[in-house]
């Protein structure tokens, strides 16, 4: 019996945040120190572009991996429609203590996706661009 070939998926999503840099131990000249102008007291935003790409067998029967709108829908749940328009240190629970640079975002992003991915699924990359300039990528603890 010949193994199934593995493929890699990827779907972009997009959101709109706003956020403040801020780590409330401390002083307001470390924060900007460190953050720079992210560290305004009144906030910043940033256009996203979020990648996320997964890995698994090709189903012999339907010709997928898996179904785009499926893992669109799932990223959408678990990620977009809770950050998107939203204020990262206000609105959204699960950042409430998170410092919310793009790479912890990407972290905590991982930790509520992993758990939503249908076996034989494996999460292998998460990409997330702030705006035209910058970007971080995730591979994760292995799995």
């Amino acid at each position: 019996m010949t193994q199934a070939p593995q493929l890699t998926l990827s779907i972009r999503r997009r959101f709109c945040a706003g956020a403040v840099l801020h780590r409330p131990a401390w002083t307001e000249e470390r924060n900007r120190a460190t953050y720079g102008v992210c560290a305004n007291p009144h906030g910043h935003g940033h256009d996203y572009r979020f990648t996320v790409e997964v890995e698994g067998p090709l189903d012999p029967e339907t010709g997928l991996v898996e179904d785009y709108a499926q893992l669109m829908r799932i990223v959408d749940e678990r990620i977009v429609l809770a950050v998107d328009h939203k204020h990262l240190n206000h609105d959204v629970d699960f950042l409430r203590e998170v410092v919310p640079t793009t790479e912890n975002l990407l972290v905590v992003f991982w930790e509520r996706l992993l758990p939503a991915l249908p076996a034989p699924l494996r999460l292998i990359r998460l990409r997330l661009e702030e705006g035209e300039d910058c970007a971080c990528s995730y591979e994760g603890p292995i799995q």
